[in-house]
């Protein structure tokens, strides 16, 4: 630093440069550390201490606020990203150090070489820990601008500078405690070597995370903003962080849970991404209808059904059909075709969802009948929305539901239901 150069300067400018020429202050001073060995080692750590801390003193506000002025009169982003990150706060620690490096070996002082290098290493390790922190805030400051481009939902790179991070701490602190101890860093590297597999095992959570987040992001499984389910961690919300270690999800509820990043690649779970980004969202829903009452429908229950506007082209159509179909097949009811009340449900279950204008009519549109079960017959529902907003969706599917089971009356059909204690009492009471 300029600072700790002008202080060494004059430092040894006030020595002189032969000892006949020294002033007689500085002949009594050193006559009086030579006399007071102990003392005079204390006041001249004291003494660098000083220095160090009153340059950092001016130094620091002074460099801070001259940077946060110029990045403000600037139009690039990363001065201004810089000084949010801290990353200049961080870099002015080394200033004290520097300081120090800078005025040990003076001979004014008249350290010893043990306290000389005490002074120095300890001061090597200080500037090698803020160098270490300057790099952990540009990491956190290379995020912030990530985050604000388009590619941070798809590609989210957090896992990776955690890493990062990760690996300049374990290196940053290595240089630190060999600048400490005075070891050489690569007898302290070839030493680790042998602790591998001590190490393996400590991070071995961080091993599988930082594989998972690779294959994670390779395969696009998980962005920031998915709608997930993970049942093995009750998670079901909003993907909102995606990190190293774990995937925070933020549920319904507004909970959150976190969800370890391994988890999303071993064990199966489910993105609702492809509905968010499709054209509809699907109602698959099913109406238990009751076999019993799953009848032929007679001329008068076909007039009375021509009056649904929504049936009466299904059903002029139709009985124009069964009765060229029925023409040489005699009076025998068994022999003819007939219309049933529950395919014509279903025929006016087809016409009433086209009509409503809100179902996408060009992706999957089912309504069929399966596999009849103890609790009645399944009419399913398969077909999809065109809205996938949550709260229009859910409107539209009950809707739909209320109309049909306020309807079945109209076709002489009940849905199935188990029966109530009421219903129980009363049939007991009855008998």
């Amino acid at each position: 630093m300029p600072s700790a150069t002008v202080i060494r300067s004059l430092l040894s400018l006030a020595q002189g440069t032969e000892e006949s020429n020294a002033p007689e202050w500085l002949r009594v001073l050193t006559d009086w550390q030579a006399a007071n060995p102990a003392t005079a080692q204390s006041l001249g750590v004291a003494a660098i201490l000083t220095l160090a801390l009153l340059a950092w003193l001016f130094a620091r506000p002074t460099i801070r606020a001259l940077v946060t002025r110029l990045s403000k009169k600037t139009t690039f982003e990363w001065d201004d990203v810089l000084v949010e990150a801290n990353v200049i706060r961080r870099l002015t620690w080394m200033i004290p150090a520097l300081v120090a490096l800078s005025c040990y070996d003076l001979e004014i002082l008249h350290l010893t070489e043990d306290v000389a290098a005490i002074v120095r290493n300890v001061s090597a390790a200080v500037v090698i820990l803020s160098i270490t922190g300057t790099l952990l805030a540009a990491l956190d400051a290379v995020q912030l601008v990530y985050r604000k481009r388009d590619a941070h939902k798809r590609h989210p790179i957090k896992g990776y500078l955690q890493l990062g991070k990760i690996f300049i701490v374990v290196i940053g602190l290595i240089a630190a405690v060999a600048k400490l101890v005075g070891a050489e860093l690569g007898s302290l590297f070839v030493g680790m070597g042998a602790m591998t597999a001590v190490l393996m095992l400590v991070f071995k959570d961080t091993i599988l995370a930082f594989v998972a987040s690779i294959q994670i992001t390779s395969n696009d499984l998980v962005r920031i903003g998915d709608w997930v389910e993970v049942p093995n961690c009750n998670a079901d919300g909003d993907v909102i962080d995606i990190a190293l270690h774990t995937v925070k999800v933020q549920n319904w509820d507004k909970t959150i849970s976190t969800v370890p990043t391994y988890e999303l690649f071993s064990k199966s779970f489910k993105n609702w991404r492809g509905m968010q980004e499709g054209d509809g969202r699907r109602i698959k829903r099913n109406l238990l209808l009751d076999m019993t009452h799953v009848h032929f429908l007679l001329k008068k229950d076909i007039d009375k059904l021509r009056k649904i506007e929504l049936l009466t082209p299904y059903l002029d159509a139709k009985v124009t059909e069964l009765e060229t179909a029925n023409a040489d097949k005699g009076k025998v009811g068994a022999n003819q075709r007939r219309l049933t009340n529950l395919g014509t449900f279903r025929a006016y279950v087809i016409a009433y969802l086209k009509s409503l204008g809100t179902i996408n009519e060009s992706m999957t549109f089912l309504v069929r009948q399966l596999q009849p079960t103890p609790t009645g017959i399944p009419l399913e529902i398969y077909i999809f929305t065109k809205t996938k907003n949550w709260v229009e969706y859910e409107g539209i599917q009950s809707d739909i539901f209320d109309h049909l089971l306020a309807i079945l009356p109209e076709f002489d059909l009940r849905v199935f239901q188990e029966p109530t204690g009421a219903e129980l009492a009363e049939a007991i009471a009855g008998n």
